[in-house]
């Protein structure tokens, strides 16, 4: 698991859980948060993004719906319960929930996007709803 970088003013920062399979597509999205100043959290199976929202408090949480170790609506059950502040953006490569019933399965997804979502739109996504949920978190 990724660890949150140190930074001074970490409290004052946007946190942000990627729950990615694909741990190159996870780090081109990390790093592009991260040139924004976000304190990034990187995980490739549900069991960690779990263990992730259990250690640490998140504004946002971008999660694969389709992950290769582990259920993705288990990850989402748990961060409405422990952390329904956050936001969650949630990303796919299929049709799967096209219809939008991903939100009658999530209290807290605001979002659905196709993982070929150009990184530099996903950063400005998830500042906005970051920012949105900023002051429930610190």
């Amino acid at each position: 698991m990724s660890q949150p970088s140190a930074h001074p003013d970490h409290d004052q920062l946007l946190h942000v859980l990627i729950v990615q399979s694909h741990p190159e597509l996870g780090a081109v999205w990390r790093n592009h948060l991260a040139r924004q100043g976000a304190v990034v959290t990187l995980v490739t199976t549900a069991e960690r993004a779990v263990a992730a929202i259990e250690a640490d408090p998140f504004h946002v949480i971008v999660l694969d719906i389709v992950l290769d170790d582990g259920n993705a609506l288990t990850v989402a059950d748990m961060a409405a319960f422990r952390q329904p502040q956050a936001n969650l953006i949630c990303v796919t490569d299929n049709s799967f929930f096209s219809d939008g019933s991903i939100f009658a399965h999530s209290a807290t997804a605001r979002l659905m996007l196709q993982r070929a979502t150009p990184p530099d739109e996903l950063a400005a996504i998830v500042s906005h709803y970051g920012e949105r949920s900023a002051a429930s978190v610190r």
